[in-house]
Protein backbone atom coordinates (compact mmCIF):
# COMPACT_ATOMS: atom_id res chain seq x y z
CA UNK A 1 0.00 0.00 0.00
CA UNK A 2 1.34 3.42 -0.96
CA UNK A 3 1.73 5.93 1.86
CA UNK A 4 -0.87 8.67 1.87
CA UNK A 5 0.30 12.06 0.65
CA UNK A 6 -0.49 14.85 3.10
CA UNK A 7 -2.99 17.33 1.72
CA UNK A 8 -3.23 21.05 2.41
CA UNK A 9 -6.48 22.26 0.88
CA UNK A 10 -6.83 20.55 -2.50
CA UNK A 11 -3.16 19.83 -3.11
CA UNK A 12 -0.08 18.20 -1.64
CA UNK A 13 2.48 20.45 0.02
CA UNK A 14 5.50 18.23 -0.37
CA UNK A 15 8.29 20.58 0.66
CA UNK A 16 10.91 17.85 0.21
CA UNK A 17 14.39 17.54 -1.35
CA UNK A 18 12.58 15.90 -4.29
CA UNK A 19 11.30 19.25 -5.53
CA UNK A 20 14.72 20.80 -5.04
CA UNK A 21 16.08 18.19 -7.47
CA UNK A 22 13.18 18.50 -9.87
CA UNK A 23 13.23 22.27 -10.31
CA UNK A 24 16.75 22.78 -11.72
CA UNK A 25 16.23 19.91 -14.16
CA UNK A 26 13.02 21.44 -15.46
CA UNK A 27 14.63 24.84 -16.00
CA UNK A 28 16.43 23.37 -19.00
CA UNK A 29 13.29 21.73 -20.32
CA UNK A 30 11.05 24.77 -20.65
CA UNK A 31 11.35 27.29 -23.49
CA UNK A 32 12.73 30.67 -22.45
CA UNK A 33 11.16 33.03 -24.91
CA UNK A 34 8.16 35.26 -25.34
CA UNK A 35 5.48 32.83 -26.41
CA UNK A 36 3.51 35.29 -28.51
CA UNK A 37 3.59 33.39 -31.80
CA UNK A 38 6.07 35.80 -33.33
CA UNK A 39 9.76 36.62 -33.16
CA UNK A 40 11.99 38.90 -31.13
CA UNK A 41 15.09 40.72 -32.27
CA UNK A 42 17.70 42.99 -30.70
CA UNK A 43 18.24 40.61 -27.80
CA UNK A 44 22.04 40.54 -27.70
CA UNK A 45 23.32 41.20 -24.15
CA UNK A 46 19.85 42.02 -22.80
CA UNK A 47 18.99 40.80 -19.32
CA UNK A 48 16.06 38.58 -18.37
CA UNK A 49 14.96 36.49 -15.41
CA UNK A 50 12.64 33.53 -14.91
CA UNK A 51 10.63 31.97 -12.11
CA UNK A 52 9.61 28.34 -12.33
CA UNK A 53 6.85 26.95 -10.12
CA UNK A 54 5.98 23.30 -9.59
CA UNK A 55 2.81 21.74 -8.24
CA UNK A 56 2.86 18.07 -7.41
CA UNK A 57 -0.09 15.73 -7.85
CA UNK A 58 0.80 12.19 -6.82
CA UNK A 59 3.60 10.96 -9.06
CA UNK A 60 3.14 13.77 -11.56
CA UNK A 61 3.94 17.45 -11.50
CA UNK A 62 2.92 20.59 -13.35
CA UNK A 63 5.66 23.13 -13.98
CA UNK A 64 4.90 26.71 -15.01
CA UNK A 65 7.52 29.15 -16.24
CA UNK A 66 7.24 32.92 -16.03
CA UNK A 67 9.79 35.37 -17.41
CA UNK A 68 10.43 39.06 -17.83
CA UNK A 69 10.93 39.02 -21.61
CA UNK A 70 8.79 41.74 -23.17
CA UNK A 71 8.06 43.36 -19.80
CA UNK A 72 11.29 44.65 -18.25
CA UNK A 73 15.00 43.95 -17.89
CA UNK A 74 14.65 42.29 -14.47
CA UNK A 75 15.61 45.12 -12.07
CA UNK A 76 18.42 43.67 -9.99
CA UNK A 77 17.50 45.19 -6.62
CA UNK A 78 13.95 43.87 -6.89
CA UNK A 79 15.13 40.45 -8.11
CA UNK A 80 17.63 40.09 -5.28
CA UNK A 81 14.91 41.12 -2.85
CA UNK A 82 12.56 38.25 -3.73
CA UNK A 83 11.88 35.98 -0.78
CA UNK A 84 11.41 32.49 -2.22
CA UNK A 85 9.21 31.31 0.63
CA UNK A 86 6.86 34.27 0.25
CA UNK A 87 6.85 33.99 -3.55
CA UNK A 88 6.04 30.27 -3.33
CA UNK A 89 3.04 31.07 -1.14
CA UNK A 90 1.98 34.00 -3.34
CA UNK A 91 1.97 31.83 -6.46
CA UNK A 92 0.23 28.96 -4.66
CA UNK A 93 3.02 26.54 -5.57
CA UNK A 94 4.58 23.47 -3.98
CA UNK A 95 8.06 24.53 -5.07
CA UNK A 96 9.75 27.46 -6.76
CA UNK A 97 13.10 28.17 -8.34
CA UNK A 98 14.64 31.37 -9.67
CA UNK A 99 16.67 31.40 -12.88
CA UNK A 100 18.63 34.55 -13.43
CA UNK A 101 19.71 37.11 -14.08
CA UNK A 102 20.63 35.87 -17.55
CA UNK A 103 21.82 37.73 -20.63
CA UNK A 104 21.10 36.67 -24.20
CA UNK A 105 23.98 36.06 -26.59
CA UNK A 106 21.63 35.67 -29.53
CA UNK A 107 20.30 38.57 -31.56
CA UNK A 108 16.93 37.12 -32.42
CA UNK A 109 14.64 34.22 -31.69
CA UNK A 110 11.68 32.61 -33.35
CA UNK A 111 9.87 29.76 -31.74
CA UNK A 112 6.70 28.05 -30.84
CA UNK A 113 6.09 26.76 -27.39
CA UNK A 114 3.31 25.34 -25.34
CA UNK A 115 0.05 27.23 -25.10
CA UNK A 116 0.13 30.13 -22.69
CA UNK A 117 -2.81 31.81 -21.02
CA UNK A 118 -1.54 35.37 -21.30
CA UNK A 119 -1.48 35.50 -17.50
CA UNK A 120 0.88 38.00 -15.89
CA UNK A 121 2.20 38.09 -12.35
CA UNK A 122 4.10 40.56 -10.20
CA UNK A 123 6.65 39.28 -7.74
CA UNK A 124 8.31 41.95 -5.59
CA UNK A 125 7.22 44.49 -8.20
CA UNK A 126 8.70 42.60 -11.17
CA UNK A 127 6.13 41.89 -13.86
CA UNK A 128 6.40 38.57 -15.68
CA UNK A 129 4.34 36.67 -18.20
CA UNK A 130 3.33 33.02 -18.10
CA UNK A 131 5.22 31.43 -20.97
CA UNK A 132 4.71 27.69 -20.74
CA UNK A 133 3.16 24.89 -18.73
CA UNK A 134 4.77 21.49 -18.71
CA UNK A 135 3.24 18.25 -17.42
CA UNK A 136 5.83 15.69 -16.32
CA UNK A 137 6.13 12.61 -14.17
CA UNK A 138 8.43 12.84 -11.19
CA UNK A 139 10.54 10.08 -12.75
CA UNK A 140 11.06 12.21 -15.88
CA UNK A 141 12.13 15.17 -13.83
CA UNK A 142 14.44 13.30 -11.46
CA UNK A 143 17.38 13.24 -13.86
CA UNK A 144 18.86 16.27 -12.18
CA UNK A 145 21.12 18.80 -13.81
CA UNK A 146 24.75 17.88 -14.41
CA UNK A 147 27.37 20.19 -15.81
CA UNK A 148 28.75 19.38 -19.27
CA UNK A 149 26.15 16.63 -19.70
CA UNK A 150 23.86 17.10 -22.73
CA UNK A 151 20.20 17.53 -21.85
CA UNK A 152 17.60 16.67 -24.47
CA UNK A 153 15.18 19.60 -24.71
CA UNK A 154 12.01 19.32 -26.78
CA UNK A 155 11.47 22.59 -28.63
CA UNK A 156 11.21 24.27 -32.01
CA UNK A 157 13.36 27.39 -32.14
CA UNK A 158 15.55 29.44 -34.42
CA UNK A 159 18.32 31.35 -32.63
CA UNK A 160 19.94 34.02 -34.83
CA UNK A 161 23.57 35.02 -34.26
CA UNK A 162 24.60 38.15 -36.17
CA UNK A 163 27.86 38.76 -38.05
CA UNK A 164 30.34 40.93 -36.20
CA UNK A 165 29.28 39.66 -32.76
CA UNK A 166 31.36 37.33 -30.58
CA UNK A 167 30.41 33.70 -30.06
CA UNK A 168 31.59 31.47 -27.24
CA UNK A 169 31.78 27.74 -27.79
CA UNK A 170 32.51 24.46 -26.06
CA UNK A 171 33.75 21.44 -28.02
CA UNK A 172 33.45 17.95 -26.54
CA UNK A 173 35.80 15.01 -27.19
CA UNK A 174 33.55 13.75 -30.02
CA UNK A 175 33.80 17.06 -31.83
CA UNK A 176 30.30 18.32 -31.01
CA UNK A 177 30.26 22.12 -30.75
CA UNK A 178 27.98 23.87 -28.27
CA UNK A 179 27.43 27.62 -28.67
CA UNK A 180 26.56 29.80 -25.69
CA UNK A 181 23.01 31.14 -25.95
CA UNK A 182 22.97 32.97 -22.61
CA UNK A 183 25.36 33.75 -19.80
CA UNK A 184 24.26 33.99 -16.20
CA UNK A 185 24.97 35.91 -13.03
CA UNK A 186 23.74 33.08 -10.83
CA UNK A 187 27.12 31.69 -9.74
CA UNK A 188 29.31 34.68 -10.61
CA UNK A 189 27.05 37.62 -9.86
CA UNK A 190 29.46 40.04 -11.54
CA UNK A 191 29.96 38.15 -14.80
CA UNK A 192 29.79 40.40 -17.85
CA UNK A 193 30.06 39.99 -21.59
CA UNK A 194 33.69 41.15 -21.44
CA UNK A 195 34.53 38.35 -18.98
CA UNK A 196 33.51 35.63 -21.43
CA UNK A 197 36.62 36.01 -23.58
CA UNK A 198 38.78 34.69 -20.73
CA UNK A 199 36.21 32.31 -19.32
CA UNK A 200 38.06 29.22 -20.53
CA UNK A 201 40.77 29.70 -17.91
CA UNK A 202 38.16 29.62 -15.14
CA UNK A 203 36.19 26.58 -16.27
CA UNK A 204 36.79 23.12 -14.84
CA UNK A 205 36.45 21.46 -18.22
CA UNK A 206 36.11 17.69 -18.37
CA UNK A 207 38.92 15.80 -20.09
CA UNK A 208 38.87 16.39 -23.83
CA UNK A 209 36.63 19.48 -23.70
CA UNK A 210 37.82 22.88 -24.99
CA UNK A 211 36.50 26.44 -24.86
CA UNK A 212 36.98 29.00 -27.64
CA UNK A 213 35.71 32.35 -28.84
CA UNK A 214 35.66 34.18 -32.16
CA UNK A 215 33.84 36.86 -34.11
CA UNK A 216 31.22 35.65 -36.58
CA UNK A 217 31.90 36.64 -40.18
CA UNK A 218 28.31 35.99 -41.32
CA UNK A 219 24.85 35.59 -39.83
CA UNK A 220 24.01 32.15 -38.49
CA UNK A 221 20.66 30.54 -37.64
CA UNK A 222 20.82 27.78 -35.06
CA UNK A 223 17.72 25.70 -35.72
CA UNK A 224 16.13 23.18 -33.37
CA UNK A 225 13.34 21.14 -34.91
CA UNK A 226 11.69 19.18 -32.16
CA UNK A 227 14.86 18.51 -30.17
CA UNK A 228 17.85 20.50 -28.93
CA UNK A 229 20.90 19.37 -26.97
CA UNK A 230 21.82 21.79 -24.20
CA UNK A 231 24.69 21.88 -21.71
CA UNK A 232 25.74 24.18 -18.90
CA UNK A 233 29.19 25.04 -17.58
CA UNK A 234 30.48 25.70 -14.06
CA UNK A 235 28.89 29.16 -14.03
CA UNK A 236 25.52 27.91 -15.37
CA UNK A 237 26.04 29.58 -18.71
CA UNK A 238 23.89 27.73 -21.25
CA UNK A 239 24.97 26.34 -24.64
CA UNK A 240 23.13 24.62 -27.48
CA UNK A 241 24.73 22.05 -29.77
CA UNK A 242 25.35 23.07 -33.39
CA UNK A 243 24.41 20.64 -36.16
CA UNK A 244 27.23 18.38 -37.31
CA UNK A 245 29.09 19.70 -40.33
Amino acid sequence: MRPKIPIDGARSRMKTPLLATLLPALLLAVPAWANDGGARTGLFNTRYCEILTVNRNGMKATATVYNTIGFNDCPIAAWNGIDKKSATKQLDADGLDMNGPRYWLIDGIKGKGMSATGKTIKVNGIEMGERATLEVTLKQAMGGKKLYKPNEVKRDTVFTFRAGKPVFELTDPEGHVYRMQSYSQIVNKKETLDDLTGLGAKLKLPKGWTYSTRILDKDYDLVATGLAYVVQDDFLNTYQRLPAK
